[in-house]
């Protein structure tokens, strides 16, 4: 299957979600479903080429697309065809990893920056590893092992403040084995009584790294918790 036939594929299975927004977005001229249909379709399809709009001549594109739809003779050999979409294919990739790595840079340099601000702040620790961390409250109870399982309340920001998880706005404490978390967790929860409320800054390659946890976790992010220890537990419940 070429990569434009996909394209069009996963249009169709998502269009009932879309179909919604399209008809906000177009009801002017888009009134009935056929239209919404075919216009999200090729709204879809022109992002995706957009991505390509140095390389490609969009009216030889409408050329190729209605050949396709009526069922004509192709204006190109089967094998030049093939080339064409392997090129494509190479073509997209390169844009990926330029991004990609651009993203990297740009995620590095705004943690590191971000690190370095933290670690001036009055209250603010920092440890050999580079965690940063800062008492809000100090616990009077038991400090965990690395084997314990603990239950926590938590809010994890990103540098720019922007959530990405919590305990609280889920309603209810998380409970899970302290190896079975990240690294940052795993150093910095054994260091807190029971009772503790750190806010704790934990730099990407302790976190997710390179790799990140999309779509909120982005490759090199530095991440931000509050955590309030709460108990450690006996087994999983």
């Amino acid at each position: 299957m070429n990569i434009i036939r996909a394209a069009c594929i996963s249009v169709f299975f998502i269009v009932a979600s879309t179909a919604a927004t399209a008809q906000e977005s177009t009801e002017q001229t888009m009134s009935t479903p056929a239209e919404q249909v075919s216009y999200v379709l090729g709204l879809d399809l022109g992002r995706y080429l957009s991505q390509l709009k140095d390389e490609v001549d969009l009216e030889v594109v409408k050329q190729g697309l209605e050949d396709g739809f009526t069922g004509v003779q192709p204006l190109v050999s089967e094998a030049e065809e093939v080339a064409a979409q392997q090129q494509i294919r190479t073509m997209m990739e390169e844009r990926q990893q330029v991004q990609m790595a651009a993203m990297l840079a740009e995620n590095k340099a705004a943690g590191e920056v971000f690190l370095a601000e933290n670690r001036n702040r009055e209250g603010v620790v920092e440890l050999a590893s580079g965690i940063q961390y800062e008492v809000l409250r100090e616990g009077d109870g038991a400090t965990p092992q690395p084997t314990d399982v603990v239950k926590v309340d938590y809010v994890g920001t990103l540098v720019d403040g922007s959530e990405f998880d919590s305990s609280i706005s889920r309603g209810e404490p998380a409970v899970f084995p302290i190896d079975g978390v990240i690294a940052g967790w795993k150093e910095i929860l054994p260091m807190m009584p029971v009772g503790s409320q750190y806010r704790v800054v934990i730099p990407s390659e302790l976190a997710y790294g390179e790799q990140g946890a999309p779509p909120r976790i982005m490759p090199n992010s530095v991440l931000v918790f509050e955590i309030d220890l709460i108990a450690i537990e006996q087994d999983v419940q």
